[in-house]
């Protein structure tokens, strides 16, 4: 294996950007009947350079949706947790159902909400959200929100880790499924001032009600690329905070190390 030099990840973010700009473009108003806010969701992991091959392959199968003439967003999430790290234990120790509380802002619009994800015993994602007015600025509603929903107040909770990545977002022609591409993912540690980045990692989250077909699963059993499951709040406390128990982890966090550093 080689090391990925510095003037081949340019070429390949250029590539990245062509490719996508060949897509057809869908808007937000036109998503709009594609919201999958209770779905399944099956996440891969790989890095840019398998990217390309993904987007090669999805011409005429997929819209890229497009804001402002942008198809690529930033984002930056905000997760919360108890002082004993309760939301990450319980992923950690495979628990189901269970929960995260975040505050993610859409850089872009400059759009902020308060949103619990929980998911079931049988690989269900529910997704609820308020808008809140900023990460720094949760007032009464969003306590209640939080209270009804996870049993917790505000006041239990504090923000852990912060993300800051980028998303490319496709839609499938039969308009079923949403597929989210992140990459240059970067955290920072509210607690422990740590940082840290995945470099050449790409998390691909494909999100459908039930199991209707999708094209992205042929595309990626071509490019040999497997489920794997990968939560940025867990990876990024990892990667940041040495003192948490990371067991159940291991294993994940040296095939990541592989895709960041190395190419396939």
């Amino acid at each position: 294996m080689d090391f990925l030099t510095l003037a081949d990840s340019a070429l390949i973010d250029t590539e990245i950007r062509e490719l996508l700009g060949r897509l057809e473009p869908i808007t937000l108003e036109q998503m709009s009947s594609i919201r999958l806010m209770n779905r399944t969701d099956t996440k891969f992991v790989t890095n840019r350079r398998t990217l390309v091959g993904l987007l090669r392959r999805a011409q005429g199968k997929y819209y890229a949706q497009e804001i402002d003439g942008r198809r690529v967003a930033d984002y930056r999430t905000i997760y919360w947790d108890t002082e004993d790290h309760f939301f990450y234990m319980e992923h950690h120790n495979g628990r189901a159902p269970r929960q995260k509380v975040r505050v993610r802002t859409y850089m872009d619009s400059d759009e902020t909400f308060l949103e619990i994800k929980t998911k079931n015993n049988h690989s269900r994602t529910k997704k609820k959200r308020i808008p809140v007015a900023a990460p720094d600025r949760l007032d009464g509603a969003a306590d209640d929100f939080v209270r009804g929903l996870v049993r917790r107040g505000l006041e239990e909770l504090h923000p852990a880790v912060q993300n800051r990545f980028q998303r490319i977002t496709l839609v499938n022609y039969a308009r079923t499924e949403r597929l989210t591409i992140d990459f240059n993912v970067r955290f920072h540690n509210l607690e422990t001032g740590c940082e840290s980045g995945t470099g050449e990692l790409v998390i691909i989250e494909l999100k459908r009600d039930g199991n209707c077909p999708s094209p992205v699963l042929e595309i990626l059993r071509e490019l040999r690329v497997k489920p794997s499951g990968f939560s940025k709040y867990c990876i990024g406390s990892l990667l940041t905070n040495a003192g948490l128990k990371r067991n159940m982890f291991k294993e994940k966090l040296v095939n990541i190390n592989r895709l960041v550093n190395k190419i396939n």
